[in-house]
């Protein structure tokens, strides 16, 4: 490994020093073994993690019971206030987080800096809302009190993506602990090195048992979710790892909520303001990260009479983002997470010139010789692209951005819902009548008008169709991670 400075820091020096599973309120060797991570910018290796196999996981998981024993007894504004000193630990460390992060995952230090302070800001929230899991009262007349309480589920399990490890991993074992769950955070196999510094820097801040860490590929999740003590699994990941989660689930009839893939819709009408709405389509696309996002707006549907105009702007804008190592503060856009998504997503450009879709900008590794042996791809634009082209209808999860030109409003809206996606949806226009129209028609859980990208704390986030089950973000997902019991008490006269 070679340190690479991020202002006073170093990579060496912030690295964590475990590698292990976290269970129990301590590191445990993997009876599953090691496996290498690596830098994806460089593929230089970032040292050997854990790799945990069934055993692993079972162990993991009966630590996670015995923690939750302790912890559904704890009084709720305790809770809360050991959560708010993990988002403070969050704030406090994290330039250090970032910095593993980039190095990791692929993603620019600089964007980086943000995931740890939205992580705290989303455990600041769940504390906050610890007071709120109340029940009701029933009338049930004289002599009767009839309530409901909401009471935790037991272990609860999160797998989570390697496009934010840290901020999802820190983030969302918020609801899961607010509502009185043990956690078993599942890192990403790809970028685990964030979740284990985190977990160096939050040791002892919780009851052992209460939240802990498995590393590891297929074998482990599939474990977690057979497990029967495991009583929720989340995800956050691909449409056939959530149908293959839910298929298991089912068995058990055990509570699943998946935030999967999205093939999402940017829309551009001839009365928006066309410098912020071409902006907005540039940044819907998430080049930073290579495109790597669920939320990506990677459908532009322009109106006839601004196509050119906007196109042109596009191709002016997105020359800012130019693919560099993420450990460096000037990098504006980061690397694939892998060679093997480096590969399928060049598939993906292949597919759009086999299907007659016309290359504009990029679709090709940057010349830079210092990124030779990194996962990089130049943001790529397509237009001519029609709704029956595949790269219209399959997710890249990449920088590849198909625009495509509409003219009748009913026909644009039937190609918008003609995707199994329903995640996100952008729409751009000065008139409030396109607003409130198109937002009830397009089949998407979260729909920003005249804005993209933005997450906003509170409002809950999740798709239809087969983007997901269930919603995040909000009061909704407390509440999913408990269960309502009804109380009826007769009083003795």
């Amino acid at each position: 490994m070679t340190a690479t400075t991020h202002d006073a820091l170093s990579l060496d020096s912030v690295l964590p020093h475990e590698r292990r599973l976290y269970a129990g309120g301590q590191w445990i060797d993997p009876l599953g073994g090691y496996l290498d991570t690596l830098n994806p910018a460089t593929g230089d290796s970032l040292g050997p993690c854990a790799h945990a196999n069934a055993a692993d996981v079972d162990r993991v998981v009966q630590a996670a019971q015995r923690g939750f024993e302790v912890w559904r007894s704890i009084k709720p504004l305790e809770r809360a206030a050991l959560l708010r000193r993990i988002a403070q630990v969050l704030r406090d460390n994290a330039a250090e987080l970032a910095l593993i992060d980039a190095a990791n995952c692929g993603n620019p230090v600089r964007e980086m800096g943000n995931d740890a302070l939205i992580a705290a800001a989303q455990v600041d929230y769940f504390a906050g809302l610890v007071t709120e899991i109340k029940g009701d009262t029933i009338p049930m007349g004289d002599g009767v009190i009839n309530m409901t309480v909401h009471e935790p589920l037991g272990v609860c399990a999160r797998i989570v993506a390697y496009n934010h490890p840290l901020m999802f991993v820190a983030g969302k074992l918020a609801p899961v602990l607010a509502a009185g769950n043990a956690a078993i955070m599942k890192a990403p196999h790809q970028a685990p090195l964030s979740t284990y510094r985190l977990m160096e820097l939050l040791h002892g801040i919780l009851p052992d048992g209460v939240l802990n860490i498995v590393t590891g590929g297929v074998e482990a999740g599939q474990a977690l979710v057979d497990h029967p003590l495991v009583q929720h699994v989340a995800l956050i990941g691909s449409v056939p790892t959530g149908r293959a989660i839910a298929r298991t689930a089912a068995q058990r009839l055990k509570k699943v909520s998946l935030e999967l893939g999205g093939k999402n819709a940017c829309i551009i009408y001839p009365d928006a303001d066309l410098a912020k709405a071409t902006k907005g389509a540039v940044d819907g696309m998430n080049f930073t990260w290579c495109g790597q996002s669920c939320g990506s707006t990677s459908r532009l549907f322009v109106h006839d009479s601004v196509y050119d105009e906007v196109v042109a702007g596009m191709l002016e804008l997105v020359k800012h983002f130019r693919p560099g190592l993420p450990t460096d503060m000037t990098t504006t856009m980061g690397a694939l997470i892998s060679r093997e998504h480096f590969d399928k997503v060049m598939r993906c450009i292949d597919m759009a010139h086999a299907d007659g879709a016309r290359l504009i900008h990029g679709g090709k590794r940057p010349e830079n010789p210092a990124l030779v042996n990194g996962h990089f791809i130049e943001p790529t634009l397509f237009d001519g692209v029609t709704q029956d082209m595949r790269i219209a209808h399959e997710e890249v999860f990449g920088p590849v951005l198909s625009i495509l030109r509409w003219h009748d409003e009913d026909e644009m809206i039937a190609q918008v819902n003609a995707v199994e996606y329903g995640l996100t949806c952008s729409i751009w226009t000065s008139s409030l009548a396109h607003a409130h129209r198109t937002a009830s028609r397009v089949q998407a859980g979260y729909v920003w008008v005249n804005n993209v990208s933005r997450h906003f704390i509170g409002a809950p986030f999740g798709g239809y169709k087969q983007s997901g089950i269930g919603r995040e973000e909000s009061i909704d997902e407390l509440f999913h991670y408990s269960q309502v019991k009804n109380i009826n008490i007769t009083l003795e006269p």
